[in-house]
């Protein structure tokens, strides 16, 4: 029998389903429309204003997505499941409004809207590459709006639906509350968004990461445009400024990721080598190689193979991320990664249909590339920007291999083991090439494109090499390095720093439209260099100096223990755990720092830091870290473990515990909450008449030491009495710590004795758990993002400007 819902507003589904299909044929329709437009000429008008109708249709209905979606997440519509599962009423805007890309469907969604943009700037500009651009452009948004159809054709199910509701999705549909016709009245509230994300960085780094992909398909789309269209080299002119985009964007997508993960991650610094994260990095490796051949054959016109393999194999990459990411295969190896939404099969199709697509391209035209050019002198630009291109591809083979260890044994059956240390292991990997990186973007700017005069080139390199030398030895001397790789990188981040610095003023006298590769050169050995310095000389301060054992999971040289209102010392720091403060979802834990003054006789305030711990009882508590930021280095801190029970609870009356009876012998220690209770021996050197006692009466004390958490030592001793063949055993007191300990038995066969201790119900003292790390100079890293960034804009603008004056040329 049918149920009548109450309280669904079904109709926003039913129009969000509509725009999705139209969306989906719209832009099967434009990839039609745009082929025959540049196949049959005679048609070409017709053809194209028929693309263009049916790209716009699919733009609008795209944002017409967005737009309702929105709606729905904003309106805490919760009869829809994407809705539900992604957001709740109690999240602040600037989450609700990033709760939109959490998921799957929304994140396809801003990769689709993020190309529409991409693609009008083409419809305008393009002028007769419009055409066979827009072809490859309209299939790929045809395949990312098939991810979000949700239709079953044959049995097999094609994409996920963000519009499908709460009682029809499969994890749903068979609970009993779904059976009741008011079950909307009974849902509380949305799951909310994953703690992990709740950080202002989810409102902008998914944006310009997915703006980073999106524009990987515009040199791609070109690459293609030109096998279609027999243009073969021409490609490269136009492909080249947005080649330079991507790395932009993309690059930048990448850093705002790393900025996120050293601000609001608790592993301890800003890239961990996540298959996610290098999923993203080799893309953009290869997409910098890709953009520098394009160079050498915008000069020469060499390299054009090399240019159209590495321009197909960045949008490839980009493809097999979202694989690797969207598949579930790295659910075991990723913190990041999407679970199995069974569109793996999918997801390969959308994948080897363009491998397919340019392979296919690449054997009709094979004849027509160019043969047989003459080889790159060793003294030239171009040689060296190929030296430099294959020593990318090569880091992205190896990141890659690796990173899809899960994938070769799932489609091989093999065995392999992912690497046990996966930093060390990458690292020992990428910085040989990160070495010869910074060498190669130190010496190429000075080689001339085609030919250079040796002399000329050692007379120009040679001063910033000998500076170079010079401060690395003097900054060697004091850093002290025990890796022989450590020194050679360092060296080498110096000389690329001071050659690109050296090239920009003193040959391009600081011209601003020819310094942006210089910039952007200064900013990739300042992001290697800060690396260097921030990870290779980190040090862990938190280390704990009382004799307790905190256990494996926080091991005493990395973890420090801090009791409420005690004072420890912390490096050259003296910190106190002031206390901890609940705001909505977060616990928020008071470190206090103090420092020595300036004769050093005293310490005096010097900063608080507030590492939080998010609630989330549906996913997991969360903890986050708080930094403080110097010039030269950052102090960095989370809580590794807090007891987070009674949180809302008040503080005990005073009353003691039930006692706990303790078999110990002497020389046992036992612990409490709040210190070690140690049995030294006993006595019976007791004043007997104070306590009135006959001659056979008997009276043992019980000698016991206890040691509080910060090693201060009180005495107590309990006695033990038999008088009038009754026993007393008399309480004693520790009113500092809270205990109350009485000396109840004696076993003289096995030499044990018993203590029955009881602490005060509100003696356990408030304590955390608490890791600090000093990052020097992190702050290099980040300057060379902004100077990457500032780089690349520069270059950028400067090929427009170029592209530009070529147009009102030709024209």
């Amino acid at each position: 029998m049918d149920i009548q819902y109450i309280g669904e507003a079904l109709g926003f589904g039913k129009f969000g389903n509509l725009l999705i299909a139209l969306s989906f044929s719209g832009a099967i329709l434009a990839a039609i429309s745009y082929f025959f437009s540049f196949k049959r000429p005679s048609e070409n008008k017709a053809w194209q204003k028929l693309a263009r109708s049916a790209f716009f249709i699919h733009s609008i209905s795209v944002i017409g997505i967005f737009a309702l979606l929105y709606y729905l997440i904003f309106n805490h519509r919760f009869e829809y499941y994407y809705v539900w599962q992604h957001s709740s009423t109690n999240l602040p805007w600037e989450y609700i409004f990033a709760s939109f890309w959490e998921g799957q469907e929304g994140s396809f969604l801003l990769w689709t809207f993020w190309h529409i943009v991409l693609a009008w700037f083409i419809i305008k500009r393009g002028g007769n590459w419009e055409a066979p651009v827009m072809v490859t452009v309209s299939l790929v948004q045809a395949f990312l709006m098939s991810m979000v159809l949700g239709v079953t054709i044959l049995g097999y199910k094609l994409g996920t639906n963000p519009f499908v509701l709460l009682r029809e999705h499969p994890d749903m549909a068979n609970l009993p509350f779904i059976k009741m016709a008011d079950y909307l009245s009974r849902i509380d509230d949305g799951r909310g968004l994953n703690p992990l994300l709740q950080n202002y960085w989810m409102v902008i780094h998914p944006p310009v990461l997915f703006l980073g992909f999106a524009a990987t398909l515009i040199p791609f789309a070109f690459a293609m445009a030109g096998m279609m269209t027999k243009r073969l080299k021409e490609w490269t002119t136009p492909a080249l400024s947005w080649s330079f985009f991507g790395v932009m964007t993309l690059g930048t997508g990448i850093l705002m990721g790393a900025a996120w993960a050293y601000e609001a991650l608790s592993f301890g610094g800003f890239w961990a080598w996540d298959p996610v994260e290098n999923a993203s990095l080799v893309p953009w490796l290869t997409l910098v190689g890709a953009a520098h051949v394009m160079l050498i054959h915008k000069k020469n016109g060499s390299t054009l193979m090399s240019s159209l393999l590495l321009v197909i194999a960045t949008f490839i990459l980009i493809l097999y991320s979202t694989f690797l990411t969207r598949s579930g295969i790295l659910g075991d190896t990723s913190v990041h990664a999407f679970t199995d939404l069974g569109m793996t099969g999918q997801l390969l199709v959308y994948m080897l249909f363009f491998v397919v697509q340019a392979g296919y391209l690449i054997f009709i035209n094979r004849k027509e590339f160019p043969k047989g050019q003459a080889e790159d002198p060793i003294y030239s630009r171009e040689f060296w920007m190929f030296i430099g291109m294959l020593v990318l591809v090569i880091s992205g083979l190896q990141i890659t291999f690796t990173t899809s260890i899960p994938v070769i044994n799932k489609v091989f059956g093999t065995n392999m083991a992912p690497p046990a240390d996966v930093i060390a292991h990458y690292n020992s990997w990428q910085i040989p090439f990160a070495i010869i990186i910074a060498i190669l973007i130190g010496v190429g700017q000075y080689f001339k494109y085609k030919k250079t005069a040796p002399a000329d080139f050692w007379k120009k390199v040679s001063m910033p090499l000998i500076f170079a030398v010079i401060i690395s030895a003097v900054a060697l001397y004091f850093i002290k390095f025990d890796n022989v790789q450590y020194m050679l990188l360092f060296f080498s981040c110096m000389f690329a720093l001071l050659a690109n610095l050296d090239y920009s003023l003193r040959v391009l006298k600081g011209n601003f439209d020819f310094t942006g590769g210089s910039v952007a050169h200064i900013g990739i050995a300042l992001i290697l260099l800060g690396s260097l310095l921030s990870n290779g000389k980190s040090q862990v301060i938190s280390q704990n100096l009382l004799n307790i054992d905190l256990g494996k999971d926080f091991p005493n040289n990395e973890n420090i223990m801090l009791t409420k209102g005690d004072t420890l010392q912390m490096g050259e720091y003296l910190i106190t755990y002031k206390g901890k403060e609940k705001i909505g979802v977060n616990v928020f834990y008071e470190i206090e720092y103090l420092k020595p003054d300036y004769h050093g006789n005293n310490h005096e305030y010097a900063f608080t830091l507030k590492p939080r711990v998010q609630l989330n009882p549906r996913m997991g508590n969360v903890s986050e870290p708080d930094t403080k930021h110097f010039l030269s280095r950052d102090i960095y801190t989370h809580v590794t473990y807090a007891d987070l029970d009674g949180l809302e609870k008040p503080e005990g009356d005073g009353e003691y515990a039930e006692a706990k009876q303790h078999s110990m012998s002497v020389g046992d220690t036992i612990s409490t909450s709040n210190a070690l209770v140690y049995l030294k021996g006993l006595s019976q050197d007791l004043d007997r008449n104070q306590m009135g006692l006959q001659p056979n009466d008997i009276a043992v004390g019980a000698v016991v030491e206890v040691i509080d958490i910060n090693k201060k030592k009180h005495e107590a001793l309990p006695l033990f009495i038999i008088k009038n063949n009754t026993l007393f055993a008399k309480d004693v007191f520790v009113d500092e710590l809270g205990l109350k300990m009485a000396f109840t038995k004696i076993d003289p066969d096995s030499g044990k004795f018993e203590l029955t201790i009881a602490e005060k119900k509100n003696n356990k003292r408030e304590f955390i758990i608490m890791k600090a790390v000093i990052f020097p100079q992190i702050n290099v890293l980040w300057s060379g993002c902004i100077l990457l960034i500032l780089g690349s804009v520069m270059a950028i603008r400067k090929r427009m400007r170029d592209n530009a004056r070529r147009n009102i040329e030709e024209n």
